[in-house]
Protein backbone atom coordinates (compact mmCIF):
# COMPACT_ATOMS: atom_id res chain seq x y z
CA UNK A 1 0.00 0.00 0.00
CA UNK A 2 2.48 2.24 0.96
CA UNK A 3 4.46 1.53 -1.96
CA UNK A 4 1.80 2.19 -4.70
CA UNK A 5 1.13 5.80 -2.25
CA UNK A 6 4.55 6.43 -3.31
CA UNK A 7 3.98 5.59 -6.94
CA UNK A 8 0.88 7.54 -7.51
CA UNK A 9 3.13 10.53 -5.75
CA UNK A 10 6.20 9.70 -8.10
CA UNK A 11 4.03 10.02 -11.52
CA UNK A 12 2.33 12.85 -10.50
CA UNK A 13 5.66 14.65 -9.68
CA UNK A 14 6.90 13.01 -13.31
CA UNK A 15 3.53 14.82 -14.94
CA UNK A 16 3.88 18.21 -13.01
CA UNK A 17 7.61 18.40 -14.16
CA UNK A 18 6.75 17.74 -17.75
CA UNK A 19 3.95 20.43 -17.62
CA UNK A 20 6.51 23.06 -16.13
CA UNK A 21 9.04 22.24 -18.82
CA UNK A 22 6.32 22.81 -21.18
CA UNK A 23 4.98 26.00 -19.57
CA UNK A 24 8.87 26.92 -19.68
CA UNK A 25 9.15 26.63 -23.36
CA UNK A 26 5.67 28.54 -24.40
CA UNK A 27 7.19 31.26 -22.15
CA UNK A 28 10.16 31.78 -24.00
CA UNK A 29 7.81 31.99 -27.08
CA UNK A 30 5.26 34.24 -25.27
CA UNK A 31 8.45 36.84 -24.06
CA UNK A 32 9.96 36.84 -27.62
CA UNK A 33 6.33 37.24 -29.05
CA UNK A 34 4.82 40.07 -26.40
CA UNK A 35 8.86 41.88 -26.25
CA UNK A 36 8.46 42.08 -30.25
CA UNK A 37 5.24 43.42 -30.43
CA UNK A 38 7.05 46.27 -27.68
CA UNK A 39 9.46 47.38 -30.20
CA UNK A 40 6.84 47.23 -32.81
CA UNK A 41 8.26 43.78 -34.72
CA UNK A 42 7.17 40.47 -35.04
CA UNK A 43 8.16 38.03 -32.73
CA UNK A 44 9.13 34.09 -33.99
CA UNK A 45 6.67 33.64 -36.79
CA UNK A 46 8.45 31.47 -39.52
CA UNK A 47 8.18 27.85 -37.77
CA UNK A 48 4.73 26.04 -37.42
CA UNK A 49 1.53 28.15 -37.14
CA UNK A 50 2.68 31.82 -36.16
CA UNK A 51 5.82 30.22 -34.98
CA UNK A 52 4.52 28.00 -32.19
CA UNK A 53 7.32 25.18 -32.42
CA UNK A 54 9.59 27.75 -32.42
CA UNK A 55 11.19 27.09 -28.11
CA UNK A 56 11.12 23.06 -29.57
CA UNK A 57 13.13 23.75 -32.36
CA UNK A 58 15.76 25.89 -30.27
CA UNK A 59 15.59 23.04 -27.58
CA UNK A 60 16.63 20.67 -30.02
CA UNK A 61 19.38 23.11 -31.74
CA UNK A 62 21.06 23.98 -28.35
CA UNK A 63 21.00 20.23 -27.17
CA UNK A 64 22.34 18.87 -30.11
CA UNK A 65 24.96 21.37 -30.49
CA UNK A 66 28.81 20.44 -29.05
CA UNK A 67 29.26 21.37 -25.64
CA UNK A 68 32.49 23.61 -25.23
CA UNK A 69 34.18 24.24 -22.40
CA UNK A 70 37.15 26.64 -21.39
CA UNK A 71 40.82 24.79 -20.98
CA UNK A 72 41.28 26.85 -17.80
CA UNK A 73 38.07 25.89 -16.19
CA UNK A 74 37.38 23.77 -12.86
CA UNK A 75 35.31 20.91 -15.19
CA UNK A 76 33.34 19.05 -12.98
CA UNK A 77 31.85 22.24 -10.95
CA UNK A 78 31.33 23.51 -14.32
CA UNK A 79 29.19 21.21 -15.90
CA UNK A 80 27.32 20.06 -12.92
CA UNK A 81 26.22 23.79 -11.54
CA UNK A 82 23.46 24.23 -14.33
CA UNK A 83 22.06 21.09 -13.91
CA UNK A 84 21.75 21.38 -10.08
CA UNK A 85 19.66 24.99 -10.65
CA UNK A 86 17.53 23.54 -12.85
CA UNK A 87 17.33 20.15 -10.58
CA UNK A 88 16.74 22.42 -7.40
CA UNK A 89 13.83 24.82 -9.17
CA UNK A 90 12.24 21.83 -10.34
CA UNK A 91 12.42 19.75 -6.73
CA UNK A 92 10.87 23.51 -5.45
CA UNK A 93 7.56 22.76 -7.68
CA UNK A 94 7.08 19.69 -5.34
CA UNK A 95 5.29 21.95 -2.91
CA UNK A 96 2.55 23.20 -5.30
CA UNK A 97 -0.35 22.60 -3.09
CA UNK A 98 -2.79 20.10 -5.20
CA UNK A 99 -4.76 18.23 -2.92
CA UNK A 100 -4.10 14.61 -4.08
CA UNK A 101 -1.00 12.13 -4.35
CA UNK A 102 1.71 14.96 -3.73
CA UNK A 103 4.19 16.05 -1.81
CA UNK A 104 2.39 18.98 -0.19
CA UNK A 105 3.27 19.21 3.59
CA UNK A 106 3.40 21.07 6.61
CA UNK A 107 6.08 23.12 6.01
CA UNK A 108 6.21 24.42 2.17
CA UNK A 109 7.18 27.90 3.34
CA UNK A 110 10.18 26.77 4.88
CA UNK A 111 11.27 24.48 2.48
CA UNK A 112 10.72 27.57 -0.57
CA UNK A 113 13.18 29.15 1.48
CA UNK A 114 15.99 26.50 1.86
CA UNK A 115 15.79 26.17 -2.07
CA UNK A 116 15.87 29.63 -2.79
CA UNK A 117 18.88 29.49 -0.62
CA UNK A 118 20.17 26.89 -1.98
CA UNK A 119 20.14 28.24 -5.84
CA UNK A 120 22.74 31.17 -4.95
CA UNK A 121 25.36 28.66 -4.83
CA UNK A 122 24.93 27.41 -8.06
CA UNK A 123 25.20 30.71 -9.24
CA UNK A 124 27.89 31.34 -7.38
CA UNK A 125 29.78 28.17 -8.35
CA UNK A 126 28.92 28.88 -12.69
CA UNK A 127 30.43 32.39 -11.97
CA UNK A 128 33.73 31.27 -10.60
CA UNK A 129 34.48 27.53 -12.13
CA UNK A 130 34.94 29.45 -15.92
CA UNK A 131 37.66 30.97 -14.43
CA UNK A 132 36.43 34.03 -16.58
CA UNK A 133 36.65 37.66 -15.06
CA UNK A 134 32.99 38.60 -16.66
CA UNK A 135 31.57 35.20 -15.33
CA UNK A 136 33.04 35.72 -11.47
CA UNK A 137 31.90 39.41 -11.54
CA UNK A 138 27.94 38.33 -12.80
CA UNK A 139 28.24 35.74 -10.08
CA UNK A 140 29.40 37.65 -7.52
CA UNK A 141 26.63 40.11 -8.17
CA UNK A 142 24.14 37.72 -8.52
CA UNK A 143 24.70 36.36 -4.61
CA UNK A 144 24.80 39.69 -3.52
CA UNK A 145 21.49 40.84 -5.25
CA UNK A 146 20.18 37.71 -4.26
CA UNK A 147 20.88 37.60 -0.52
CA UNK A 148 19.73 40.69 -0.34
CA UNK A 149 16.92 40.51 -1.55
CA UNK A 150 16.13 36.99 0.09
CA UNK A 151 15.73 39.21 3.34
CA UNK A 152 12.61 41.13 2.45
CA UNK A 153 11.00 37.53 1.33
CA UNK A 154 11.64 35.93 3.76
CA UNK A 155 9.59 39.04 5.99
CA UNK A 156 6.85 39.75 3.92
CA UNK A 157 6.33 35.47 4.42
CA UNK A 158 6.49 35.81 7.92
CA UNK A 159 3.54 39.00 8.16
CA UNK A 160 1.62 36.40 5.96
CA UNK A 161 2.67 33.19 8.21
CA UNK A 162 1.53 34.74 11.55
CA UNK A 163 -1.73 35.77 9.24
CA UNK A 164 -2.67 32.38 8.59
CA UNK A 165 -0.57 30.71 11.89
CA UNK A 166 0.61 27.96 9.30
CA UNK A 167 3.70 27.48 7.36
CA UNK A 168 1.59 25.35 4.82
CA UNK A 169 0.82 26.85 1.50
CA UNK A 170 -2.41 25.14 1.49
CA UNK A 171 -3.96 27.68 4.28
CA UNK A 172 -3.01 30.56 2.41
CA UNK A 173 -5.57 29.74 -0.21
CA UNK A 174 -8.12 28.66 2.81
CA UNK A 175 -7.78 32.54 4.84
CA UNK A 176 -8.68 34.01 0.97
CA UNK A 177 -11.86 32.87 0.58
CA UNK A 178 -13.38 35.57 1.63
CA UNK A 179 -10.89 38.37 1.26
CA UNK A 180 -7.94 38.46 -0.69
CA UNK A 181 -4.41 39.14 0.72
CA UNK A 182 -3.25 41.82 -1.51
CA UNK A 183 -6.41 44.03 -0.47
CA UNK A 184 -4.98 44.41 2.80
CA UNK A 185 -1.49 44.59 2.06
CA UNK A 186 -1.15 46.01 -1.37
CA UNK A 187 2.71 47.95 -0.90
CA UNK A 188 3.47 44.00 0.55
CA UNK A 189 2.32 42.78 -2.31
CA UNK A 190 4.18 45.20 -4.84
CA UNK A 191 7.45 45.01 -2.59
CA UNK A 192 6.98 40.90 -2.65
CA UNK A 193 6.89 41.40 -6.98
CA UNK A 194 10.04 43.63 -6.60
CA UNK A 195 11.50 40.88 -5.02
CA UNK A 196 10.19 38.39 -7.10
CA UNK A 197 12.09 39.78 -10.43
CA UNK A 198 15.07 40.72 -8.31
CA UNK A 199 15.60 37.01 -6.71
CA UNK A 200 15.20 35.39 -11.13
CA UNK A 201 17.44 38.00 -11.53
CA UNK A 202 14.99 39.80 -14.74
CA UNK A 203 15.09 43.35 -15.68
CA UNK A 204 15.57 45.86 -13.90
CA UNK A 205 17.55 43.99 -11.80
CA UNK A 206 19.72 41.91 -14.57
CA UNK A 207 22.36 42.53 -13.17
CA UNK A 208 24.24 39.20 -13.32
CA UNK A 209 23.92 39.40 -16.92
CA UNK A 210 24.76 43.21 -17.64
CA UNK A 211 25.47 42.55 -21.71
CA UNK A 212 26.52 45.77 -21.71
CA UNK A 213 29.52 45.53 -19.05
CA UNK A 214 29.99 41.77 -18.39
CA UNK A 215 28.78 40.08 -22.18
CA UNK A 216 26.52 38.03 -20.11
CA UNK A 217 27.62 37.53 -16.64
CA UNK A 218 27.63 34.13 -14.80
CA UNK A 219 26.66 32.16 -18.05
CA UNK A 220 29.12 33.84 -20.73
CA UNK A 221 31.42 30.55 -21.19
CA UNK A 222 28.65 28.12 -21.15
CA UNK A 223 27.37 27.24 -25.01
CA UNK A 224 24.30 24.44 -25.80
CA UNK A 225 23.58 22.10 -23.12
CA UNK A 226 24.57 23.89 -20.33
CA UNK A 227 23.19 27.32 -21.26
CA UNK A 228 19.65 25.88 -21.95
CA UNK A 229 19.58 24.31 -18.60
CA UNK A 230 20.80 27.46 -16.91
CA UNK A 231 17.73 29.51 -18.84
CA UNK A 232 14.98 26.31 -18.57
CA UNK A 233 16.05 27.48 -14.55
CA UNK A 234 15.33 30.91 -14.86
CA UNK A 235 12.17 30.71 -16.89
CA UNK A 236 10.68 27.39 -14.24
CA UNK A 237 11.48 29.96 -11.33
CA UNK A 238 9.65 32.80 -12.86
CA UNK A 239 6.64 30.28 -13.65
CA UNK A 240 7.10 29.48 -9.97
CA UNK A 241 7.30 32.99 -8.41
CA UNK A 242 4.54 33.66 -10.29
CA UNK A 243 2.44 30.77 -8.86
CA UNK A 244 3.85 31.73 -5.53
CA UNK A 245 2.43 35.67 -6.09
CA UNK A 246 -0.89 34.12 -7.11
CA UNK A 247 -1.35 32.01 -4.17
CA UNK A 248 -0.20 34.56 -1.39
CA UNK A 249 -2.10 37.39 -2.60
CA UNK A 250 -4.51 37.10 -5.56
CA UNK A 251 -7.00 34.53 -4.27
CA UNK A 252 -5.04 30.81 -4.34
CA UNK A 253 -7.61 28.02 -5.34
CA UNK A 254 -5.47 25.99 -7.19
CA UNK A 255 -8.69 23.92 -8.29
CA UNK A 256 -9.62 26.69 -10.07
CA UNK A 257 -9.38 27.80 -14.02
CA UNK A 258 -9.19 31.94 -13.37
CA UNK A 259 -6.01 30.95 -10.79
CA UNK A 260 -4.17 29.52 -14.26
CA UNK A 261 -5.00 32.97 -15.40
CA UNK A 262 -3.87 34.78 -12.85
CA UNK A 263 -0.26 33.14 -12.87
CA UNK A 264 -0.38 33.89 -16.57
CA UNK A 265 -1.23 37.58 -15.85
CA UNK A 266 1.94 37.43 -13.40
CA UNK A 267 4.16 36.17 -16.20
CA UNK A 268 3.13 38.45 -18.52
CA UNK A 269 4.05 41.44 -15.85
CA UNK A 270 7.74 39.85 -15.77
CA UNK A 271 8.00 40.58 -19.24
CA UNK A 272 6.31 43.69 -19.88
CA UNK A 273 8.57 44.88 -17.23
CA UNK A 274 11.43 44.00 -19.23
CA UNK A 275 10.22 45.52 -22.26
CA UNK A 276 9.74 49.25 -20.64
CA UNK A 277 12.47 49.88 -17.81
CA UNK A 278 15.95 49.91 -18.38
CA UNK A 279 18.49 48.62 -15.88
CA UNK A 280 19.20 50.40 -12.43
CA UNK A 281 22.46 51.18 -11.17
CA UNK A 282 23.96 48.60 -9.12
CA UNK A 283 24.08 50.58 -5.76
CA UNK A 284 20.06 51.75 -6.44
CA UNK A 285 19.43 48.22 -6.17
CA UNK A 286 21.66 47.60 -2.97
CA UNK A 287 19.40 50.64 -1.47
CA UNK A 288 16.06 49.89 -2.45
CA UNK A 289 17.02 46.09 -0.86
CA UNK A 290 17.75 47.83 2.31
CA UNK A 291 16.77 51.22 2.34
CA UNK A 292 13.14 50.06 1.22
CA UNK A 293 11.86 47.06 0.96
CA UNK A 294 13.62 46.03 4.22
CA UNK A 295 11.63 48.77 6.67
CA UNK A 296 8.65 48.32 4.63
CA UNK A 297 8.53 44.47 5.29
CA UNK A 298 9.28 45.32 8.97
CA UNK A 299 7.19 47.60 9.48
CA UNK A 300 4.24 45.33 8.01
CA UNK A 301 5.21 42.44 9.95
CA UNK A 302 4.95 44.44 13.74
CA UNK A 303 1.66 45.73 12.00
CA UNK A 304 0.37 41.90 11.89
CA UNK A 305 1.97 40.83 15.12
CA UNK A 306 -0.20 43.60 16.96
CA UNK A 307 -2.84 42.82 15.16
CA UNK A 308 -2.94 39.61 15.83
CA UNK A 309 -2.70 39.96 20.08
CA UNK A 310 -5.40 42.43 19.76
CA UNK A 311 -7.72 39.78 18.04
CA UNK A 312 -6.27 37.51 20.43
CA UNK A 313 -6.75 39.63 23.40
CA UNK A 314 -10.20 40.99 22.30
CA UNK A 315 -11.77 37.99 20.23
Amino acid sequence: MIMGDFLVSFINSLILMICVLIGVAFLTLLERKVLGYIQIRKGPNKVGIVGLPQPFCDAIKLFTKEMTYPMLSNYMSYYISPIISLFLILFLWMVFPLFWGMWSFNLGILFFLCCTSMGVYTVMIAGWSSNSNYALLGGLRAVAQTISYEVSLALIFMSLILLISSFSLIDLFYYQEYIWFILIGFPLGLSFFASCLAETNRTPFDFAEGESELVSGFNVEYSSGGFALIFLAEYASILFMSMLFSLMFLGGDVMNFMFYIKLSLISFLFIWVRGTLPRYRYDKLMYLAWKSYLPMSLNFLFFFVGLKIWFMLFY
